[in-house]
């Protein structure tokens, strides 16, 4: 395993960016001190053809043009980039766009990365995939891919999550997958991705895991940002095309972190451009019920990679919280750690509480249902204005809160989540169907 620099060099490359150095494109395995390749021996052979297939790929012409098609004509790509001026209004008054990755077959960002790494599986023979999912997108897009290329799909669900996202359990299981729900630990994230390795070990001969997040050992952390660079590349073309500059600021959600690194990937180069990442602060972080790793966590090793961790002063993994599956995650990938050291993006908590009236907010005035993980950049991107119209306000004639620009990446749709949200709102009669499925999940 290659050594990780160590930590105090990270100025260096902050210094280097903004003296005109690339941020884009970083190969890992290491991010700064993150990142490497902390497995099993039995995987590093797979982990080896892993990356070797990766890279040929990359330079193969038919390889990306076949990602290409099927981004096009399997998935809808580009995503719209759709001016929100109502919701707008309740941020400043600032201009935000959202770039809509909520309309990509299966209804999420996922896609773009199972399409790939699927691909991938074929060229190297595998006939099965296993993934781990916690609000279900990612598992409900590997099943997609699975039953378009014609393989065999295992995914690994925390029983707690199976619980929270039931329609998207039966969704994979329409799709063909097999959801096995995973009851150890806090039943969430975190154990299904153990549960999942332990399947590829076991079964590495013929099967590829097929992991949904920028995190993990090299080489998932830059395959995963390079499937989803396209979110990043349409929306840097789009705005420019729509506004005519570039946006004051770009929001993403982050759990592990492949919405956010695939939309930050397009502005990274660009210093006036400012980078949010909001993590999941559940009750608030002062209550210890949260995911906000990087707000309060500590370097440690998790799932094969270096990164921020929430652990105890033992620096043993404790629980994270949210109400959002998608985030109840106690780690994030190896390039956001980077990223928030060197201080080029800016990681903030959002409360479930916010992230909840950010979900409410979008339905009431622009009539789109977001996936609750999305809600909370909403969220945030309603702090990011409120601040960017108060320095336009301070700036006098320099410049009004009309002229400030934020795009939010609308990383997946809200139709998984609308039991959860009409019980968080007391929508439902409490003796219907409809409630206790929100309340106590449904047994699929």
């Amino acid at each position: 395993m290659a050594e990780a620099p160590t930590a105090g060099s990270d100025k260096g490359p902050m210094d280097a960016f903004l003296q005109g150095g690339s941020l884009k494109h970083a190969p890992g395995p290491y991010f700064g001190p993150y990142g490497g390749r902390w497995m099993p021996e039995s995987l590093i052979a797979a982990l080896d053809e892993l990356e070797d297939t990766f890279e040929k790929a990359k330079a193969d012409p038919d390889f990306i043009a076949q990602i290409a098609e099927l981004n096009k004509n399997y998935s809808g790509r580009p995503s719209l980039l759709t001016e929100a001026k109502r919701f707008a209004e309740h941020a400043g008054g600032v201009r935000i766009f959202l770039k809509r990755e909520d309309l990509n077959h299966t209804g999420s960002h996922k896609i773009n990365n199972v399409l790939g790494q699927a691909l991938l599986a074929k060229r190297m023979g595998k006939t099965r995939v296993i993934a781990e999912t916690g609000a279900g997108q990612h598992g409900v897009a590997s099943a997609t891919a699975a039953a378009l290329l014609g393989l065999e799909c295992v995914v690994y669900m925390g029983a707690e999550d199976c619980r929270r996202q039931a329609l998207n359990v039966a969704r994979m299981e329409l799709l063909g997958a097999t959801v096995i729900p995973v009851t150890n630990g806090s039943q969430t994230l975190k154990d299904a991705i153990n549960e999942a390795l332990r399947d590829w070990v076991a079964n590495v001969g013929n099967t590829h895991y097929l992991l949904g997040t920028a995190a993990g050992a090299h080489p998932f952390p830059a395959m995963v940002r390079y499937f989803h660079e396209v979110i990043g590349e349409e929306a840097r073309a789009q705005i420019i095309e729509q506004a005519g500059r570039l946006p004051d600021a770009v929001c993403a959600c982050i759990g592990g972190g492949s919405n956010a690194i695939g939309i930050f990937h397009g502005f990274l180069d660009d210093p006036s451009v400012k980078i949010y990442g909001f993590e999941a602060g559940g009750d608030g972080v002062e209550t210890g019920r949260h995911a906000a790793v990087i707000t309060l966590g500590k370097p440690g090793v998790l799932h094969g990679a270096r990164s921020y961790l929430m652990q105890d002063d033992d620096g043993q993994t404790i629980e994270s919280h949210s109400i959002s599956a998608g985030l109840d995650y106690p780690s994030v990938g190896p390039q956001h750690s980077y990223l928030a050291d060197i201080g080029r993006v800016s990681y903030e908590p959002i409360t479930d509480s916010e992230a909840m009236e950010a979900f409410r907010l979008l339905c009431r005035t622009e009539g789109i249902i977001p996936a609750i993980e999305s809600s909370h950049a909403l969220a945030g991107a309603i702090k990011v204005g409120q601040r960017l119209a108060a320095e336009a306000s301070e700036a006098g004639a320099a410049g009004t809160a009309a002229e400030k620009i934020v795009i939010v990446n609308l990383s997946g749709r809200g139709d998984k989540d609308v039991a959860t949200a009409a019980e968080w709102f007391d929508l439902l009669d409490k003796d219907s169907a409809e409630a206790a499925i929100g309340k106590e999940g449904e047994q699929l």
